[in-house]
């Protein structure tokens, strides 16, 4: 059977909150960009935050490599490609397009255009927003958008899941001293806002598709 979307991708009530969380993600990483600017040591907040996960890591950098590794380009297109065939599989297009889109934009914002306008660094590295935090919450707001209509006892499993993975990464780059505590809450807005935006699209799209008329098939005067 053909995959076709089923139904939009955000309810309609959602979506109003969807557009605010979208402007509040863009206002959040140019705020965060305009204070972190060029900018190449921690400040006290990143300094209090960070200090005792990077203590706490300090002889365990095997597990924080493992925790951030979910966050990093391979098993995050392993992981995409699960969720694409899935939502095919459920015949679900439009999620599948999310999917796919997800982490590929959130890259292209995140590497191209923020990073250069800020270059906050770390260690001689531009790191504001964390990449690693983009592509982490892209794929779990993915999953979110995903999951949305999922009956309770589904959803809380795998978004408990989804976000603990998250919150993993995040330990791991800052253990790893990748990044600021403050680049992941900008990696995270990124990630999730670009989902917020796609989402928001795909379903314009599919509104204005749904909109057409579909016209009866023309018989000829032979078939009749």
């Amino acid at each position: 059977m053909r995959p076709r979307p089923a139904r939009p991708l955000l309810a309609a009530c959602a979506r109003p909150r969807a557009i605010a969380l979208l402007v509040g993600y863009v206002i959040l990483v140019a705020v965060l960009g305009t204070v972190f600017a060029r900018q190449t040591t921690a400040d006290a907040f990143d300094r209090a935050v960070d200090s005792p996960v990077i203590t706490w890591f300090a002889h365990r950098q095997n597990s924080a490599g493992w925790l951030s590794l979910a966050g990093t380009p391979i098993p995050a297109a392993g992981l995409t490609a699960v969720i694409v065939a899935a939502c095919l599989l459920a015949g679900r297009l439009n999620g599948a397009v999310l999917a796919a889109a997800a982490v590929p934009v959130a890259t292209v914002l995140n590497e191209t255009l923020i990073k250069p306008l800020v270059h906050r660094t770390y260690l001689g590295q531009v790191v504001y927003p964390s990449g690693h935090a983009a592509t982490i919450f892209a794929l779990a707001a993915t999953v979110t958008v995903l999951v949305l209509g999922a009956p309770r006892r589904l959803r809380v499993p795998i978004l408990t899941v989804t976000y603990a993975a998250a919150v993993a990464v995040v330990a791991g780059v800052i253990g790893l001293r990748y990044h600021y505590f403050t680049d992941t809450v900008a990696g995270a807005a990124v990630g999730t806002g670009t989902v917020c935006g796609l989402a928001l699209i795909l379903d314009l799209i599919y509104t204005a598709r749904s909109a057409i008329p579909k016209t009866a098939p023309v018989r000829s005067k032979a078939a009749s």
